[in-house]
C-alpha cells in the first residue's frame, strides 16, 4: 500500500513533539512493507534544525509553506497514493489540508484523519460548534488517535466519526535504549518538553515547585521555549534537545519527570512519547497521575506516580539509585514486551485491513 502522510515533520523534532511517533510507526510500517511518503511543510525553521537525514524508509517531501505549496503537494499525493492521513496540527494551513483531504472522499481514495493531540482536538471542536472538523470527520473512512482511550473514542463517534482507534505512542527498541551517562545531564530530576501553554502551570507546580522546596538536590529542565523562564538556581536549563540525545538526557538523572498537558489530564489518557522513550532507556520515571496509567505500566514497580508537587518532594527524598535502577529495568521489559512501534504498526495493518474489506463489501 501506497501511504501519503501529511505531518508536522518527520526530519525535525524541535517545536515538533509528534516527531519521534511519526518515526517510530511509519519506519514500522515500511518494515511490513507499506511505501511511505512523509508531506511536510517548510515552516518554524525545522529544516534548519534536522536531527535525522531523510530516512531509506520513507521518501520525504519538503513543500513551501505557502497557499500553492500545500495544494502541490496534495495533487502529487493524489495522483500516486492509494491513502491519504492527513495528521493533526501539521502547523500551516492545517484547516485548508483537512476540508481539501475531507473532500477527497467522493474520488475513492481512502484517508484517514490522524489526530496526535486528541484532547486538545475534542475540546477545541467541543467549545466551537462551527469548528471546521465537525464537517470533515464524518467524511473520513477512520479517524486515528495517538491515545485516549475510551472517552477520546465516544466522543470522536459522537462527533460522526465511522471508526476511532487509539493508536498509542511505543518505543523502537533500535532508537530507544539505554546509553551512557553525560556529566552536563547529570540531575536528580529531568524533564523534558517544549513550553506550551497548557503545559507550563503543570511544570511549575510539578518541577520547579519541588525544585524550590529541595535546594540541595539538582534539576535539569530540557526543551524549547524555556529560556526565559525564571526558575530557582538549582535548576539548569538546557535548551532544545534533538531526538538523538534523549537517551543519553533520560539516563543521566536519578529519575525523569513525566507531566501531562493539561488536556491530556482532562480527557482520557494519553501517555506521551516521552515515556515510552525514557522506559525503554532504561530510566525510572516520576509522572503525574491520570486515568489510565497501569494499562502500560505498573504504578510503583515499573512508574512512580505523584499526585502534586508534594509528592514529588516525597518520592525524590526517599528514592535510591538502586531502587531507581530497579524501576526502570522493570519498565524497559513491560515496554519491550508490550508496547513497541512494530505491534501498533501490525494494529494499524489489521484497522487498515478491517476498512478496506468493509468498503470492498459496500461497493
Amino acid at each position: 500500500m501506497k501511504i501519503a502522510f501529511f505531518g508536522s515533520s518527520l526530519v525535525s523534532s524541535y517545536w515538533n513533539g509528534a516527531a519521534t511517533y511519526y518515526r517510530g510507526l511509519l519506519k514500522a510500517l515500511a518494515t511490513l512493507g507499506q511505501e511511505i511518503t512523509f508531506y511536510e511543510p517548510d515552516a518554524f525553521e525545522r529544516q534548519q534544525h534536522r536531527d535525522i537525514p531523510d530516512p531509506d524508509w520513507a521518501r520525504v517531501v519538503v513543500y513551501p509553506a505557502t497557499d500553492d505549496g500545500w495544494r502541490r503537494a496534495l495533487e502529487e499525493a493524489v495522483r500516486e497514493a492509494d491513502l491519504i492521513a492527513k495528521a493533526s496540527g501539521v502547523g500551516v494551513f492545517d484547516e485548508e489540508l483537512d476540508l481539501a483531504v475531507a473532500e477527497l472522499a467522493h474520488t475513492g481514495l481512502m484517508t484517514v484523519y490522524w489526530d496526535v493531540d486528541a484532547p486538545a482536538t475534542l475540546e477545541s471542536m467541543t467549545i466551537d460548534t462551527l469548528h471546521h472538523l465537525h464537517r470533515t470527520i464524518p467524511r473520513h473512512d477512520l479517524v486515528l488517535t495517538y491515545g485516549g482511550g475510551d472517552q477520546v473514542v465516544e466522543r470522536y463517534r459522537r462527533f460522526g466519526a465511522r471508526q476511532c482507534i487509539p493508536v498509542y505512542n511505543a518505543a523502537d527498541p533500535q532508537t530507544h535504549h539505554p546509553a551512557p551517562r553525560r556529566n552536563d545531564y547529570t540531575c536528580d530530576l529531568s524533564f523534558l518538553g517544549n513550553r506550551l501553554p497548557d503545559r507550563e502551570a503543570r511544570v511549575d507546580e510539578f518541577f520547579l515547585a519541588p525544585a524550590q522546596v529541595l535546594p540541595g538536590r539538582k534539576f535539569l529542565l530540557g526543551g524549547a521555549g524555556w529560556d526565559d523562564k525564571p526558575v530557582p538556581a538549582n535548576v539548569s536549563v538546557a535548551g532544545h534537545v534533538g531526538s538523538g540525545e534523549h537517551n543519553a538526557f533520560f539516563c543521566s538523572g536519578l529519575a525523569t519527570l513525566n507531566i501531562n498537558r493539561d488536556s491530556m489530564a482532562k480527557i482520557g489518557f494519553s501517555p506521551p512519547t516521552r515515556i515510552f522513550e525514557a522506559a525503554a532507556a532504561g530510566a525510572c520515571i516520576i509522572t503525574d497521575a491520570w486515568d489510565g496509567i497501569a494499562d502500560f505500566l505498573e504504578p510503583g514497580m515499573e512508574i512512580l506516580v505523584a499526585r502534586d508537587s508534594r509528592d514529588v518532594v516525597e518520592l525524590l527524598e526517599g528514592l535510591r539509585p538502586e531502587q531507581a535502577k530497579r524501576i526502570g529495568e522493570a519498565a524497559r521489559r513491560r515496554i519491550l514486551d508490550q508496547h513497541t512501534y512494530t505491534q501498533r504498526a501490525q494494529q494499524v495493518m489489521e484497522v487498515l485491513n478491517l476498512a478496506i474489506s468493509s468498503r470492498e463489501a459496500a461497493e
